[in-house]
């Protein structure tokens, strides 16, 4: 199994648009967050190639930022020579996608597609606004909204994606007064069950070192975790 999670990402959380700059794949995120607006590394590299990649960003209107995966320590050198910070670590979390199944309680998580506006507006409520929900619609291969309920109200919405037999969990919110309640389980095994039924064969979900809630239901659910990546963008930004 590959480390590297760049291509589930670029499949399912996928940038508007990308270009090549300086051997490295600019992406083009219109607000969407650092997994759609950094710079991934995809040939060797020098100082001038940093300098093509800075330029690509700032001619979309980002801020220069690279993520750097295990396997790029020069280039995480490098950056930091010239004064970048490195910031949100993140862990890719992994099982095989039978052992994601459990039980929903009755009414308690719907999968759907496109997402209801209820979802939406919980979404956005969420602080997963426009920007991000535009990101789902770019998805290509199949996908699907996980919306929660608990004591008759929509309490949680997440997204789920596929690309070559990976279910990859994004967006998962839980209103806070609903955090804690089992709900977040309940929606990611809706997820697994029609991620199994289309197919796939593994389950993954990435999240910051700092998201201490996140982890713990990662861990608590038997996932595996997996070398994942940082960031690096420039200093005062």
């Amino acid at each position: 199994m590959s480390l590297d999670p760049t291509a589930l990402i670029d499949a399912t959380w996928p940038a508007a648009t990308t270009q090549i700059a300086g051997g490295f794949l600019i992406r083009e995120g219109r607000g969407g967050g650092s997994r759609v607006s950094c710079a991934t590394l995809i040939a060797p590299f020098d100082d001038a190639d940093i300098t093509a990649a800075e330029a690509a960003h700032r001619a979309l209107g980002q801020i220069p930022r690279f993520m750097i995966r295990p396997e790029d320590s020069a280039l995480d050198a490098a950056l930091e020579a010239r004064g970048y910070i490195a910031y949100d670590p993140v862990s890719l979390w992994t099982a095989p996608i039978t052992q994601m199944q459990g039980e929903v309680p009755p009414v308690t998580a719907f999968a759907h597609w496109p997402p209801l506006q209820i979802a939406r507006d919980l979404w956005s409520e969420l602080e997963v606004g426009p920007e991000r929900q535009a990101i789902m619609e770019q998805v290509t291969g199949p996908k699907i909204c996980i919306l929660g309920r608990k004591q008759d109200r929509a309490a949680g919405v997440a997204f789920v994606a596929l690309h070559e037999g990976c279910a990859m969990l994004h967006a998962l919110a839980v209103a806070p007064s609903f955090r804690r309640s089992g709900l977040a389980r309940a929606m990611i095994h809706e997820g697994a069950r029609w991620a199994l039924a289309q197919g796939a064969t593994r389950f993954d979900m990435l999240v910051t070192h700092a998201n201490d809630a996140s982890n713990a239901l990662a861990q608590s659910l038997g996932m595996m975790r997996l070398a994942g990546y940082h960031y690096r963008r420039e200093s005062g930004k």
